[in-house]
């Protein structure tokens, strides 16, 4: 309707429920308003475009459409705010839908699991009914002496768009509008409310139908989707290694050929822990050992996290050694589980390579250099700060490598 006032629109509109103009702001030429007839006022919102249309932050094809769900949300929350309002008080997240598909897999996991290691983080519930078992799993707090065993894992909410009606599994109320009417997890498929999933606990169980590489895939989430206590590249990298490589010269310092490395994170990627990585496939020990410094590379977070990156840094810098050492434990107490347990496993076995240095010529020192930049990445993409944190870097995994037994 080209440059119109907000009265002007309001005379076109008036007494035509959900009839709707797009007008020039007169302030702002150049600038577009959405007048839109509800409840038997004019309102005006601020129109947007990117190649989509948008006023908030969902995103339509055409104005149509973004009116048709605006009009829908406005209905819904005129006519039900204060249940709107009350609807997260009272979930049946504990009783229905996904809590009760995760209390069905965690009692089939307990049921056929050999693994010593998960074992020990629910041993003394494995009596206890199905429901005590699932919170433990859920919700323990983790402490020092189970660090590693019990993995918390939040939630991975995407905006998602249903077809058909769909109800949120957390408050079972009906999920509206005509796009984007609430969030799913990539990792799980749990289906809530945007607002709903802020109250959802850390219980996110993925699904391995959902989890399709190895490589380049959060650390928690492959060992919880593959129920394992550490990635399994990890596991049978380092047991190849440990069984044919510790006097190799050079272990992890000398690189295989790139495009074998490439084909055992096919293989990784393709197979999972049934990946053959055997001497008869890959006979140099250093291709092996190339795959698991590239997974480490390729982790979106670290092994040491963003989070923690600058606490391990600042605790570097202590000249103490007593104290840097204690401030290195202390923030090793900060890492996710799955983390803490991934980087105490590696430094276990870079503690052994050290033991054959005379014939590897890889002591602590020289891992720290390899290691360093390997399992941590300042959380801004700085060449700069890398450069001047390299020598922290290199101190931390030294220091971590040389008093494994202590820190760990």
């Amino acid at each position: 309707h080209g440059i119109i006032s907000r009265e002007q629109a309001d005379e076109i509109l008036a007494g035509v429920e959900g009839a709707y103009i797009l007008r020039e702001s007169q302030r702002q030429p150049g600038c577009y308003t959405l007048a839109l007839r509800f409840g038997n006022q004019t309102l005006n919102y601020r129109l947007f475009y990117d190649g989509k249309h948008f006023v908030g932050e969902k995103r339509f094809e055409s104005i149509h459409d973004l009116v048709t769900d605006g009009l829908i949300t406005l209905y819904i929350e005129t006519k039900a705010s204060e249940y709107i309002s009350k609807m997260t008080t009272n979930p049946i997240y504990e009783h229905i839908g996904y809590a009760t598909l995760l209390r069905e897999k965690v009692s089939r996991r307990l049921s056929r699991t050999k693994n010593e290691s998960r074992k020990a983080s629910v041993t003394s519930e494995e009596n206890t009914t199905v429901e005590k078992i699932t919170s433990l799993v859920r919700r323990a707090a983790l402490t020092q002496n189970d660090n590693h065993f019990n993995y918390e894992k939040a939630h991975n909410f995407k905006v998602h768009t249903f077809r058909g009606p769909h109800w949120c599994e957390y408050c079972a109320n009906f999920m509206w509008g005509l796009i984007a009417q609430g969030v799913r997890c990539s990792d799980c498929g749990l289906n809530v409310h945007k607002q709903c999933s802020k109250y959802v606990p850390n219980d996110c169980q993925p699904d391995l139908k959902r989890i399709k590489r190895v490589y380049c895939c959060d650390l928690t989430t492959l060992v919880k989707a593959h129920n394992t206590q550490r990635p399994m590249v990890v596991d049978s990298c380092i047991r190849e290694i440990e069984a044919r490589g510790l006097k190799s010269e050079g272990l992890y310092r000398v690189s295989g050929f790139t495009e074998h490395i490439e084909d055992v994170k096919m293989a990784f990627d393709r197979d999972g822990d049934k990946a053959d990585i055997s001497a008869s496939i890959y006979p140099d020990i250093n291709i092996i050992a190339g795959a698991l410094k590239l997974y480490f590379r390729d982790l979106p977070i670290p092994v040491i996290t963003y989070d923690t990156y600058s606490k391990f840094i600042e605790a570097a810098k202590i000249s103490n050694p007593d104290e840097r050492l204690e401030a290195i434990h202390e923030v090793l107490m900060l890492l996710p589980a799955a983390h803490y347990e991934t980087l105490r496993y590696l430094m276990i076995h870079l503690k052994k390579v050290t033991l054959h240095e005379k014939e590897n010529f890889m002591n602590a020192e020289n891992l720290g250099i390899v290691f360093g930049p390997t399992l941590m990445r300042p959380p801004e993409d700085s060449t700069l700060a890398t450069l001047n944190d390299m020598r922290y870097q290199k101190l931390i995994v030294q220091i971590l490598i040389e008093n494994e037994d202590v820190l760990f």
